[in-house]
């Protein structure tokens, strides 16, 4: 790509970014809207994670990778800090792969 094009992205996400808080007091929303906006993207946000947890390279990603995900979901819904979270998600694949569970 080139950086004209690369430029040019740049530019339109941050006009389309930009937009958002100008429009905010022009714009009026039902809290009806409002809610189901905020569902929407945790929708959005949810389907990101399970198509990451299981698929690679246009196939199924293996159980250790969903296992790594679920543990790593699961401490971050108690709450333990980022850095557990993490290590936990990523050697919990990790040994999984070793142990032969791809």
């Amino acid at each position: 790509m080139t950086m004209t094009a690369v430029l040019a992205l740049a530019a339109g996400v941050f006009l389309v970014r930009l937009a958002g808080p100008l429009m905010r007091s022009r714009i009026d929303v039902s809290e009806r809207t409002e809610t189901l906006m905020k569902r929407g993207a945790i929708v959005v946000l949810a389907a990101l994670v399970i198509t990451g947890a299981l698929f690679a390279d246009g196939g199924f990603a293996g159980w250790a990778l969903p296992a790594g995900v679920l543990v790593g979901g699961l401490l971050a819904w108690r709450k333990a800090p980022i850095l557990v979270v993490v290590v936990a998600a990523a050697a919990t694949t990790a040994l999984l792969r070793l142990g032969g569970i791809a």
